[in-house]
């Protein structure tokens, strides 16, 4: 029975190692198999046309090409969405604004005449201009939309062909996976049937269940297995064969081609709202240039004018005159002659009216103010002669307040023998007024050695300029003060404080609210000239304004390039700040306080004092103790600013206690 497998030819290319192979099944060779399914996969290479190269590349190429082409018509959608909601936005925008804009043309408070005629004109052509821009609105709105449903249509196509033209790949890859796993089973048998019917030792004794078996029962076991076997490779062959024909010839060139239909009609479509994009946005451009000025004619004459012909139709001069004009019925009627005519009753009885002429003319040289009653230089010879004679400067500009009596200004240490209206000279207090002992005996303001006290009039300084920095005071340390001028109080500190305790004491808001910014730079200008000629005892010497004076002070301890509390004992203040014993807090205050520099403590108990004058005319200037501190804290202690921020309320703290306790820490004797 093996004679009739055998094969004519021993050294045939059979499958495995075999020296050939017969027929086995139904006369089906595998070697003609093989060769019939390498010819159906070699066809796509081997076919003419150009559709075949793009089948080669497949399906997965053209739905990811597809893909690129939804995106970018998505995108596009979205810029028109986008535009067309601005262009919306800007037209309807445009349209309130024209409206407004006639509404308040067309009040009575507003100009008339040419001028609201060609507004009128300008506002159309602006409506107009909206209206166009709301036509381009709607178009971009409906190219979106046509364009996103094209866009929707379009991926549903792609998502029904990427399922059809996958699973038929699929399908193929299956079937041809099947064939070539058959073919591994076939081929191993066929060797193992090839080496028992050779008479192989190599396969050792073959067991059944009844026992060894022998070499004829074992060939035809395998017999059958290799006949069983090539059944199911040929069927697995055929069933291959036909679905790759299948796909090669209608699935795959039905999915391509419809693959390249979505993405002609896709990009056919977007470069086609891209074009009427651009129509658009020309129809809109040339439509609103038109309306702003327009094509004029064969016969030169336009059929509306431009914005520039409208605008140059105002007529300025026109329009006032008609405007005035319009006035001339509301003219009253021009009354009689105006003339003075005397009572009868007052006329002399050696005149008679007739003769009564008008109000007599002054000469030049005749004045109807009574002359002063006193001459420049005389000097009263009592105390009370002195203060019944009133100097010249109260006599032409009153000023409020008047200076307190001479009692009252005494007690607080301030001279008040005033010299005549033309002999004013600063007088600084003598030194028990403020200090006692002969630790500040010499600390008051006093003229340098080599300067000559001269009687100055009011009017010592030129009225509104600037004087040259000769002997500056502002944003001068203490200490170079001190040691340049010889005086621990500066003499602009004793100025002010002198001129508020005069005038200043029963303003509301002294020292909160600001003065006059030129007449600060003015006053600030005539102490860095030389403070000695400064007398602020005339009002006319700081332009009767007290805030200004109490301005310029608070400025020049701004300008210390150390604070009048000094940076050094800054940490001490706002330690003893924190204290909330207050009895407590005032004895370490006035310990901090002790330890200044000798012109700091100075400047500091004359400053502090004055502002406890302050603050007993409380109920006329309404500047309490709190009030001062929050208006002096940063100026004596440091602007509330880098590491300071947060000391603001410890800093006015500071400066309330010793201002509620000068008497105690400051002694006033």
């Amino acid at each position: 029975m093996a004679a009739d497998y055998e094969s004519g030819d021993g050294g045939g290319d059979g499958y495995g190692n075999g020296n050939g192979n017969g027929i086995l099944h139904e006369g089906v060779v595998p070697e003609e198999a093989e060769a019939r399914l390498a010819d159906v996969k070699s066809l796509p290479a081997t076919a003419d046309g150009g559709s075949k190269a793009v089948e080669q590349i497949g399906v997965n190429t053209l739905l990811n090409r597809l893909k690129q082409s939804i995106a970018s018509a998505r995108d596009f959608a979205g810029f028109l969405k986008e535009r067309s909601s601005l262009e919306e936005k800007h037209a309807q925008g445009l349209k309130k604004l024209c409206k407004s804009t006639h509404e308040s043309a067309r009040r009575p408070d507003s100009r008339q005449g040419s001028y609201v005629a060609q507004l009128d004109n300008v506002t159309r052509v602006h409506e107009r201009m909206a209206d166009n821009g709301v036509q381009f609105a709607l178009s971009l709105h409906q190219m979106h939309e046509d364009l996103s449903d094209l866009a929707n249509n379009v991926e549903r196509g792609r998502k029904h062909w990427k399922q059809t033209g996958l699973n038929a790949e699929k399908r193929a890859q299956d079937a041809e996976s099947t064939m070539e796993k058959a073919k591994s089973k076939y081929d191993s048998l066929a060797e193992d049937y090839d080496r028992a019917r050779t008479g192989d030792k190599g396969s050792g004794r073959v067991f059944g269940l009844k026992g060894p078996k022998s070499a004829a029962q074992h060939e035809e076991e395998l017999l059958k297995k290799v006949q069983a076997a090539d059944a199911d490779y040929s069927g697995k062959v055929q069933t291959a064969l036909t679905l790759r024909q299948e796909l090669l010839n209608s699935s795959r060139p039905q999915a391509i081609r419809a693959l390249q239909d979505l993405i002609t009609e896709c990009d056919s479509a977007l470069t086609l709202q891209l074009q009427k994009f651009a129509a658009f946005n020309e129809k809109l451009l040339l439509g609103n240039g038109v309306l702003v000025s327009p094509i004029k004619k064969e016969s030169d004459v336009p059929e509306q004018r431009s914005l520039r012909d409208m605008v140059s139709s105002i007529d300025n001069e026109k329009d006032l005159q008609n405007y005035i004009t319009s006035f001339t019925p509301k003219v009253p009627a021009r009354s009689k002659t105006i003339k003075y005519e005397r009572h009868p009753t007052l006329v002399p009885v050696n005149q008679t009216p007739a003769t009564v002429q008008g109000p007599r003319q002054l000469k030049p040289q005749e004045s109807p103010l009574p002359q002063p009653a006193f001459v420049s230089g005389q000097q009263s010879s009592s105390s009370s002669s002195r203060h019944s004679h009133v100097p010249s400067y109260q006599q032409q500009q009153p000023y409020q307040p008047q200076p307190p009596p001479q009692q009252q200004v005494q007690e607080r240490g301030y001279p008040v023998a005033m010299p005549s209206h033309t002999q004013y000279a600063p007088q600084p207090p003598q030194p028990h007024s403020l200090y006692t002992g002969p630790a500040y005996s010499s600390t008051l303001p006093q003229p340098p050695p080599n300067h000559t006290q001269q009687p100055l009039p009011a009017t010592s300084y030129p009225r509104d300029q600037h004087l040259p920095p000769l002997k500056p005071v502002f944003g001068v340390a203490l200490e170079d003060l001190f040691v340049r001028d010889g005086s621990a109080v500066p003499m602009v500190v004793y100025q002010c404080t002198q001129a508020v305790d005069l005038f200043g004491l029963d303003v509301e808001g002294i020292y909160r609210l600001s003065g006059t910014a030129s007449h600060i730079g003015l006053l600030k200008g005539m102490f860095d000239n030389d403070s000695y000629k400064v007398d602020f005892r005339n009002p006319e010497n700081f332009y009767h304004d007290v805030n200004s004076v109490a301005d310029l002070l608070k400025q020049f301890f701004r300008d210390l390039p150390n604070p009048l509390l000094t940076r050094e004992h800054y940490d001490a203040f706002i330690e003893s700040a924190r204290i909330e014993d207050p009895d407590v807090r005032r004895d370490a205050l006035h310990a901090v306080i002790n330890a200044l520099p000798d012109p700091n403590y100075a400047t500091l108990r004359a400053l502090v004092l004055h502002l406890h004058r302050v603050q007993e005319h409380a109920h006329a200037n309404r500047m309490s103790t709190s009030n001062l501190a929050i208006c002096f804290a940063p100026t004596l202690m440091g602007a509330h600013n880098g590491p300071h921020i947060a000391d603001a309320g410890l800093q006015t703290r500071v400066v309330d206690t010793v201002l509620a306790n000068a008497l105690q820490i400051l002694d006033e004797d």
